[in-house]
């Protein structure tokens, strides 16, 4: 997964100096105590005057450490970025590990779940993963190149989870939707209904399940099932769960792709030729 947060220039500066100024200062006191002081010029050794207790410090040496440390990155203020980027690299790992592990645990329930909404190859060796909302622009920018997949990958096996965040009316176009899958046309109702125009909800769901031939006695009643309420919960627990708070989110193996670049399709491509090669366990 590479998803790492961008800040301007100034709006680094803030968040580093909130982050570890404390670290800093705490840095600065221990090497005063060993009389090594930093400055412009470079690092030196000094002797400093102990306190009348031996270990604590006034507010003067305080705040002329402040000041010290203040002065120094000031004239070298790339020392934060490079403190940035290496918190950057640091907190991508770990969120790395902890989603590796994670699929690894609930391997099943995220991409072999019984029941899953699939197009493609229902039984195709590898198995992406799309979180979408029915009103999400980048959803309705990506659809093309999920379909462009389905076609020129006759081994690929795509799993859709419904997380309708935008809106009531996503809401309702979801149960819909999952109401069109027991009736076997999820596929066709997913490109229909995702690639019009328009707000998606009840009404122009039920409008596009009707134009596939759809029973719609069947339609209305499956919506309103605790079967349909109890899938739709569950898709947005698991996607609470891993930390998806955003529409369309992509999973192949232990990797993800938030959003819809405009090189979706060969990024999509890439990671399930890599995993197809290297034998994916969880997808």
């Amino acid at each position: 997964m590479t998803l790492k947060t961008k800040f301007n220039n100034s709006a680094k500066l803030a968040s580093i100096s909130k982050k570890f100024a404390g670290a800093v200062l705490g840095l600065a006191l221990l090497a005063s105590v060993a009389g090594v002081h930093f400055g412009p010029e470079g690092v030196r050794a000094e002797p400093v005057a102990p306190t009348a207790g031996g270990s604590a410090f006034t507010d003067e040496q305080k705040k002329a450490l402040g000041d010290i440390i203040k002065d120094y990155l000031v004239k070298n203020p790339e020392i934060m970025f490079e403190v940035q980027n290496a918190l950057d690299e640091k907190t991508q790992k770990e969120q790395d590990a902890k989603l590796k592990a994670f699929m690894a645990e609930n391997a099943k329930s995220i991409y072999r779940s019984p029941g899953s909404a699939v197009a493609g190859n229902p039984d195709g060796d590898i198995t992406v993963v799309e979180f979408f909302d029915f009103n999400c622009g980048y959803c309705k920018h990506g659809l093309p190149e999920v379909q462009k997949l389905i076609q020129d990958d006759k081994n690929v096996r795509v799993v859709f989870k419904e997380l309708p965040i935008l809106s009531k009316g996503s809401e309702e176009a979801a149960k819909v939707a999952l109401a069109a899958k027991r009736q076997g046309k999820y596929w066709e109702f997913h490109q229909a209904l995702l690639g019009s125009k328009g707000q998606a909800n009840e009404a122009s769901a039920l409008k596009v399940a009707e134009s596939l031939g759809l029973d719609m006695n069947k339609v209305k009643a499956d919506m309103a099932s605790d079967d349909v309420k109890n899938e739709l919960l569950a898709e947005m627990k698991l996607a609470k769960t891993m930390g998806v708070n955003g529409t369309p989110h992509f999973l192949v193996g232990n990797k993800s792709i938030p959003g819809a670049p405009d090189d979706l399709h060969e990024q999509l491509e890439t990671l399930v030729t890599e995993f197809r090669k290297n034998k994916c366990s969880t997808c």
